[in-house]
């Protein structure tokens, strides 16, 4: 990744929950049979929908949704087949190499995302598809999107690619409009049309209201106390630990050779495999794959715990695989872990922490780099009392993600260069995601308050992609925030399809008096609006977040 408006007055409820889903209420219901033209209609490509859904007979939108997704998967197989023939082939340059590695590995998550999203759409009655099952598949099925267009963005960062990117143009243009109508079938069949199915309505298990109460959360006095007499496991389930210690003492002295070690395909309702990560900087880049799920890595605190590497696009890595930490198994949570890249603003994208990894957590954590430090690349992720540091969209990618109590440091970037604290990836407006940055604080790092050798500007993000959606609420905003509150990515793109929203903010750089005029631009006044945005809602956090012993708080503070 390289390198948003405002109105006068309040916004309506309705005006905000459209913005999660382009549907035409005029849409027969799910269960109507309808000719396949009908169904296309209110999707993102309806001409495209034509060709997909079979021309003859007449079915509901349920039967649609399921074709569309078994269709889906049987075209994400056969990318993945050209893919791996391209790599087969031999003679390509480094760059283009590494691109389709990306597009292999997102490929292959793909196809068990849509495998998934089939066995449940296949096992389900029409009226029985709830939360969280709505939003699970819902959630597979914006990652599917987001995956496509990590690797169409790194086969067109690498210049050495250009026949590998020539030859999959046409197939990976197909691809992606085949899972946006996917999505917008689901969407229209099976997400409730008041917004998305966030609400949790108890379906599976009665929401968790309030304020989390943690295994780490060390104001919570009971719970210290049920730790020092009974033990971590007390407060959460665990199935094993091991310790990383540099010096010997421990079970591994390398943090990969633990995470290897882990049980694969994890039960989380087993509990979590424990890894403890004795103070010390750990120089390795470290991923978690897929099927390491339900880890639990805790450090012995910010700064005493450091995973560090040094990749970098311009060294030749891709953004996606520039991460000194990458985490892709479910349900993975680190606590008092620092995650840093040291390459440093003049070797741009450098990406300190990447997860695209469901219902991942992390708790006091510090992530720092500089150009694109944080990407939150995909699926459900909650952050809370972290620390991050950088310069150029820092946190960015397109996950539906929620950042509570952090603290946002925004560095001393290269001359020339201005600061954005975020850059939302989102492609489609069916997609479940976006950026919330509730209770934190934006401020600048002591490099960037320290600095009288040239201006920066700082902004609280751009949109990267044409439907960025970011939310600022609660939060205390530092006077290193421009006035304008935004900055355009290239000229008008997305000023119209992007949302980009403040409510409640405090500190001198939340006036928002003089912030950008586009139509896409919010400031919020309604709670019910702001309460769209929160753990309960953006991420169903009530349904999986007690688990993890790390605090949260479902609603508005």
């Amino acid at each position: 990744m390289a390198a948003a408006f405002r109105t006068t007055t309040a916004l309506s409820t309705i005006l905000v929950l459209s913005l999660f889903v382009v549907v035409a209420r005029s849409d027969p219901a799910p269960a109507t049979p309808v000719p396949p033209s009908t169904a296309c209609n209110g999707t993102t490509d309806p001409t495209f929908c034509r060709t997909v859904l079979p021309a003859n007979g007449t079915n509901n939108l349920y039967t649609y949704g399921r074709f569309s997704v078994a269709k889906s998967l049987g075209n994400a197989n056969k990318f993945l087949g050209l893919v791996n023939r391209y790599l087969a082939r031999g003679g390509l340059s480094a760059g283009a190499v590494a691109a389709l590695q990306d597009c292999q590995l997102l490929s292959g998550l793909n196809i068990d995302f849509l495998s998934s999203a089939g066995a449940t759409l296949n096992t389900s009655s029409n009226s029985t598809l709830l939360d969280p099952q709505a939003e699970d598949v819902q959630t597979l099925l914006s990652a599917i999107l987001t995956n496509q267009q990590t690797c169409a963005d790194g086969l067109q960062a690498a210049a050495s690619a250009w026949s590998v990117r020539n030859g999959l143009a046409v197939p990976m243009s197909n691809s992606t409009k085949l899972y946006s109508v996917s999505l917008s079938l689901f969407t229209r069949a099976w997400v409730p049309p008041a917004k998305h199915g966030k609400k949790p309505r108890g379906t599976t298990k009665p929401p968790h209201h309030g304020h989390g109460r943690g295994l780490f959360d060390a104001t919570d006095d009971e719970m210290v106390r049920r730790m020092a007499l009974e033990g971590a496991a007390a407060a959460v389930l665990v199935v094993g630990a091991v310790t990383v210690d540099q010096s010997g003492a421990g079970n591994y002295t390398t943090v990969g050779a633990a995470v290897a070690a882990a049980p694969s395909n994890l039960d989380g309702s087993l509990g979590y495999f424990v890894i403890h990560v004795a103070a010390g900087v750990y120089e390795e880049n470290v991923v978690v794959p897929k099927h390491k799920k339900y880890v639990m890595m805790i450090g012995d605190g910010i700064g005493q715990s450091v995973i560090t590497g040094n990749r970098s696009v311009v060294d030749g890595w891709t953004t996606f695989n520039s991460a000194t930490f990458a985490v892709l198994g479910q349900g993975f949570v680190a606590v008092n872990m620092t995650f840093r890249n040291t390459a440093g603003p003049a070797k741009h994208q450098a990406v300190a922490l990447r997860s695209n990894a469901d219902l991942s957590t992390f708790y006091l954590c510090s992530v720092e780099a500089y150009q694109d430090t944080l990407y939150a690349h995909s699926l459900r992720q909650f952050y809370r009392a972290c620390d991050i540091y950088g310069t150029v969209d820092y946190v960015f990618g397109n996950a539906a993600v929620v950042f509570q109590d952090c603290a946002l440091y925004s560095r001393l970037p290269m001359q020339g260069q201005s600061n954005t604290v975020t850059a939302q990836g989102r492609t489609d407006p069916n997609q479940n995601t976006g950026t919330t940055i509730q209770g934190c604080t934006i401020a600048a790092a002591p490099d960037l308050a320290a600095n009288t050798a040239f201006p920066v500007a700082t902004y609280l993000g751009r949109p990267w992609k044409l439907y960025s959606r970011t939310v600022i609420m609660q939060s205390e905003e530092d006077a290193l925030i421009d006035p304008a509150g935004w900055m355009p990515w290239d000229g008008d793109f997305a000023l119209t399809t992007l949302f980009y929203a403040e409510y409640n903010n405090s500190g001198p750089g939340a006036d928002t008096s003089r912030r950008v005029t586009w139509p896409g631009y919010h400031v919020l006044t309604s709670a019910a609006d702001a309460g769209n945005f929160t753990v309960g809602n953006m991420l169903l956090g009530d349904f999986w977040l007690p688990e993890t012993g790390v605090p949260f708080n479902s609603g508005l503070n």
